[in-house]
């Protein structure tokens, strides 16, 4: 099993902790927004407290370890990867609980390009142990708004895991799927599933709209979110997310893997 020890400096050396390449300038950016309930950056989640800048900042620094100092506002962001470390063994305990108990689960992406592989093992992983994969609404449309207006994506499982493509882009050898923060294909799924009389998941695994779309509907869910996405940690400070594990969410797909190997070993789920 990877130590903590060794994961840690792989973290640091990756850049998915440490010094990340998200930049100051953006988190303020989102920070602001979410302050100002844009739906852009609630990605799902309706606060319970009317969150200030302020409150956002200090709030980061405690889940994240990035500069609580609004003074501070260019340069990149570091995120403390004793915190990620912490928030990995309590993911890799909630998913333990979970293989326990052989609960349906439900995992959806919204940076397929990037943790499609990590979500893809766990998600094989929970199936090893007993727990139903759901993949409810397959090939469904979601009609979402974006900067571009509305597109329609098709929602999409590959290997368990959730995600929305362009119409017309399936198939081995496409792209992987489209990035986005929004909460609608969480929400598209479990109406189909609500609708066909099939089981809902006792947890929802994911990130951006996944996360925060089921704990907002009172599912819980765990996921992973960089330091410019501050709707995931307020729901685990509302207490409607159960874990979020603060790392840089852009960075090579196979710079993940350390990680999968760390939550499965210590999840007892290792294939």
């Amino acid at each position: 099993m990877l130590s903590p020890r060794l994961l840690r400096a792989h973290l640091v050396e990756a850049r998915l902790a440490g010094t990340v390449a998200t930049t100051r300038e953006r988190s303020l950016a989102r920070y602001r927004m979410f302050a100002a309930r844009d739906p852009r950056a609630l990605i799902g989640l309706e606060p319970e407290h009317d969150w200030s800048l302020g409150e956002l900042l200090q709030l980061m620094g405690r889940s994240c370890g990035v500069s609580a100092d609004p003074d501070h506002s260019s340069g990149q962001d570091v995120i403390d990867p004793d915190r990620t470390l912490a928030a990995l063994d309590a993911f890799a305990d909630r998913l333990a609980t979970v293989a326990a108990t052989g609960a349906p689960v439900l995992l959806g992406t919204g940076h397929p390009h990037r943790l499609l592989g990590f979500y893809a093992s766990l998600a094989g992983g929970l199936s090893a142990a007993g727990c139903s994969v759901l993949t409810p609404a397959q090939g469904r449309c979601v009609d979402m708004t974006t900067r571009f207006g509305v597109r329609t994506y098709n929602l999409d499982y590959v290997q368990g895991v959730a995600l929305v493509r362009e119409p017309g882009a399936r198939g081995r050898g496409s792209e992987p799927g489209a990035h986005t923060h929004s909460p609608l294909p969480l929400r598209v799924a479990l109406a189909s599933a609500m609708d066909a009389g099939e089981p809902l998941p006792a947890l929802v695994i994911g990130d951006h709209g996944w996360v925060c779309g089921a704990g907002q509907l009172g599912i819980e869910a765990i996921g992973l979110a960089d330091s410019d996405d501050p709707a995931p940690f307020v729901g685990e400070a509302e207490g409607r997310v159960s874990v979020v594990v603060p790392l840089d969410d852009t960075v090579r797909s196979d710079y993940y893997r350390p990680l999968t190997r760390y939550v499965l070993n210590r999840a007892c789920l290792s294939q």
